[in-house]
C-alpha cells in the first residue's frame, strides 16, 4: 500500500454520537444509540476500542440525545482522552458537527467514525486504512465494504472504486450517481484532513456533500474491508449482529 514516510496514523478521532437513533426504537427510548449494546458492549465502546487499538489517544465525541447519560458513560474510559463537543441546543448532522468541533481537532489528519458500524476482519482494517493514507493524493480515505459482504445495509451501494495500480484493495472513489448499483458501501469510518472543513457552515449538513466535491476532484479514496460489515441501524440489525459475533466462524466473514 502507498504509505507516507514516517507516518504513524491519526491520533485524534471525531466520533459522531449525537444522532436521535429513531430507527433503533424502542431500544433508544431511554438511551442514546451510542449506548445500545451488542455482544455485551455498547456501540460507542466497540468503536473506541477499535480506535485505541490503532493508536488514537484523543476522541472528540459529539452529544445531543440523552447527552448526560452518554457523558457519564464516557467518564468510565481511562485509556484515552475524551473531549465532548456539545450539540444539546442544535443537532448539526455529520458535517455541521465536525465544523462545531473544528477548534478541538487540530491540524493533523483525523479519524471520523460513526458509532453504528461493527465488522469482523481477516486483517486489521483500521491499520490498513492508516497505512494506505497518502495526503499528497487524498483529502478523505474511507473504509468501504463490498455490498455482498454486509448485513443491516439495504442500499444499492455508494461508490465505484478504481483500483490503485499497486494495490487493488485501495482505489479512487466515484459516487454511484445514476447507476442502478455500485459495488461498495461506506462503512462509517474514514480519515479526513480537517482543513477540508474550513469555510463550511456550522449548521446541519451532511458530510456526503463534502465527499462529492472531493470525489469530483479525485481526492476521495477508499480501502476495501477484508472481512464482513454489520450496519447496526435498527433492532433487527442489532440482533443479527449479535448473533454473527457469537458465531466464531461466520460464513464469509
Amino acid at each position: 500500500m502507498t504509505q507516507t514516510l514516517n507516518y504513524i496514523g491519526p491520533q485524534t478521532a471525531m466520533v459522531l454520537a449525537a444522532g436521535l437513533g429513531t430507527r433503533m426504537r424502542p431500544l433508544t427510548n431511554d438511551r442514546p444509540k451510542a449506548l445500545v449494546t451488542v455482544a455485551g458492549r455498547t456501540l460507542i465502546d466497540h468503536m473506541l476500542d477499535r480506535l485505541v487499538a490503532v493508536g488514537v489517544r484523543k476522541a472528540i465525541v459529539n452529544v445531543h440525545y440523552f447527552a448526560d447519560a452518554l457523558e457519564a458513560h464516557l467518564r468510565g474510559r481511562t485509556d484515552l482522552e475524551i473531549v465532548i463537543s456539545d450539540e444539546r441546543n442544535q443537532l448539526l448532522e455529520t458535517g455541521g458537527g465536525l465544523v462545531r468541533a473544528l477548534p478541538l481537532l487540530g491540524e493533523d489528519p483525523i479519524w471520523v467514525a460513526n458509532i453504528d458500524s461493527l465488522w469482523t476482519e481477516h486483517q486489521p482494517a483500521l491499520a490498513a486504512l492508516s497505512a494506505a493514507w497518502d495526503p499528497n493524493r487524498m483529502d478523505s480515505l474511507m473504509l468501504v465494504a463490498p455490498v455482498s459482504q454486509c448485513l443491516g445495509y439495504d442500499g444499492a451501494g455508494d461508490f465505484h472504486l478504481t483500483p490503485d495500480v499497486y494495490d487493488p484493495e485501495t482505489g479512487e472513489l466515484a459516487f454511484r450517481g445514476a447507476a442502478p448499483t455500485a459495488a461498495y458501501a461506506h462503512m462509517g469510518v474514514h480519515i479526513l484532513k480537517p482543513q477540508a472543513l474550513i469555510g463550511q457552515p456550522e449548521a446541519p449538513w451532511s458530510l456526503a456533500d463534502l465527499w462529492r466535491q472531493q470525489a469530483a476532484n479525485g481526492r476521495a479514496w477508499g480501502v476495501v474491508l477484508d472481512g464482513f460489515w454489520m450496519h447496526v441501524g435498527d433492532p433487527v440489525a442489532r440482533d443479527a449482529a449479535e448473533a454473527r459475533l457469537a458465531d466464531p466462524k461466520p460464513t464469509g466473514g
